[in-house]
């Protein structure tokens, strides 16, 4: 049996108002779902899953590792010859912070990201990139939606010298 004072520790506890609504629970997990759906459509060139997650008029800001600002149709052919000498990427977002107002939100989430390219004669050569995604997300009446992406804080370890996406 649990002592008395124990009870009235887990009793304050349920009775203490949630810190966040259950609507701001599944904004949250909506967002995360969106920046988890951007890797996999990056790492696995799906352009199609890539352009159904930001809006029409959506920016993209990747000049901090050499990229372009541009739309997302650019975008994509972009990323198209940048991504042709990776075999292989696996973009992983964490330490997101979402900061939700009403139907908006701003997120910074680090992005680490392997590589892998091929060298020829048989040679494979592994690299690491590490940034941070600054994202303004907007809900629309598909679910939230990427209106601006934003990279920075790049640094890499191990990249091939002269390389350049």
């Amino acid at each position: 049996m649990l002592p008395e004072q124990q009870y009235c520790h887990v009793e304050r506890r349920i009775n203490r108002r949630m810190a966040l609504t259950p609507e701001q629970i599944s904004d949250r997990i909506e967002i995360e779902d969106v920046l988890t759906l951007y890797c996999y459509a990056v790492d696995d060139r799906e352009w199609d899953v890539y352009r159904g997650l930001f809006t029409h008029d959506a920016v993209i800001d990747d000049r901090a590792t050499g990229g372009i600002q541009s739309g997302v149709e650019e975008h994509i052919q972009y990323l198209r010859g940048a991504l042709s000498k990776v075999v292989l990427s696996q973009h992983a977002i964490s330490t997101a912070r979402i900061d939700l107002s009403g139907d908006a939100a701003q997120v910074r989430a680090h992005c680490s990201c392997p590589m892998l390219m091929k060298l020829g004669e048989g040679k494979d050569h592994v690299f690491f990139q590490g940034l941070w995604y600054r994202n303004s997300l907007v809900r629309s009446h598909e679910g939230w939606k990427i209106s601006r992406l934003v990279e920075e804080g790049y640094w890499t370890y191990n990249m091939p010298p002269n390389f350049t996406f």
